[in-house]
């Protein structure tokens, strides 16, 4: 038996609470991973596990091994991290999560940089603005925007969209243009809806001008939860949309995008990187971490007070 890999076995079986799910993000067979785990509990002469027909629970005795397993674990990573070879170049696989557009605009374009850095790293990257379940998915980490309501996670925030209204010309010519905010309550206004997934349906949105505040529901025709999906469908007239600067520059630079109610403000939206409490942080996970904060900070810096 090999300990190293039994104690990431039992690990993975008590964050995902399933054999078959631990399997799965270890690329084992459930077999193995059930085999490894048995084979931790006969070492030890104990029951580290309870099993049922419908689900796995940690003992008492498993609950206060997990806590000296991570620890292990992660002493292990630092031990091969601090040697002047891998220290100096971090390898190995990293799986985030980031939203679509965020993706395309910024992240990906930029990734020739961080592999002539991290030439050794593996990105495994999910696409996507749903919530995701870091460790039943086994993620590293994810970078999103808003506030986040998972408070078991730790988040750094890395950055601070400004966010301002646009919509096509196309759009403008049917319906007109708007002159005030509420107006998109209005028929025959409407906006392009985006779902977020923390709630399944579009969230208002908060406009000011001086001592003037308004809240922006909107009607909408379409409702997306899809970043790039969103800009499509206003970049097609079918709504009023808000948007971050790096989604709107190129095109409204290209006259594509107009902007409407240029004299209010919006509250900027914070952009966040997070990851598990239980998750090591690795040397490839910290300078991907690094890397991000620099990279927003050209495109998002904070808003610093």
């Amino acid at each position: 038996m090999d300990r190293f890999d039994a104690m990431q076995a039992f690990a993975r079986v008590v964050e995902t609470g399933s054999f078959t799910k631990a399997a799965e993000t270890l690329h084992m067979s459930k077999t193995t991973v059930t085999q490894l785990v048995q084979q931790l509990e006969a070492r030890l002469r104990v029951r580290l596990l309870n099993r049922t027909t419908r689900q796995v629970n940690v003992t008492a005795d498993g609950a206060a091994y997990y806590e000296r397993v991570l620890q292990l674990l992660a002493d292990m990573d630092d031990a091969e991290t601090s040697l002047s070879v891998a220290a100096a170049s971090p390898r190995g696989r990293l799986r985030v999560d980031v939203p679509s557009p965020f993706a395309h605009t910024i992240l990906i374009p930029a990734l020739p940089d961080f592999y002539a850095r991290y030439p050794d790293i593996q990105l495994d990257m999910g696409v996507s603005d749903r919530i995701v379940d870091l460790i039943n998915e086994n993620v590293d980490c994810v970078v999103r925007g808003g506030a986040l309501k998972d408070q078991s996670l730790i988040a750094r925030h890395v950055g601070d969209l400004r966010l301002r209204v646009f919509a096509a010309p196309s759009y403008l010519e049917r319906w007109g243009t708007p002159a005030h905010p509420k107006a998109l309550e209005d028929s025959p206004h409407r906006i392009v809806g985006f779902l977020w997934s923390r709630t399944g349906k579009p969230l208002p949105y908060a406009m000011h001008r001086g001592d003037e505040r308004v809240t922006v529901h909107g009607r909408h025709a379409l409702a997306v939860d899809d970043g790039n999906a969103y800009l499509a469908a206003g970049l097609a007239g079918l709504g009023v949309m808000w948007l971050p600067d790096y989604m709107s520059a190129a095109h409204e630079s290209s006259g594509a995008l107009v902007p409407l109610f240029e004299d209010w403000r919006l509250d900027s939206m914070p952009m966040f990187i997070a990851y598990p409490p239980s998750r090591h942080v690795s040397a490839k996970l910290r300078v991907f971490i690094d890397w991000i904060v620099a990279l927003m900070a050209v495109h998002a810096p904070l808003d610093l007070p």
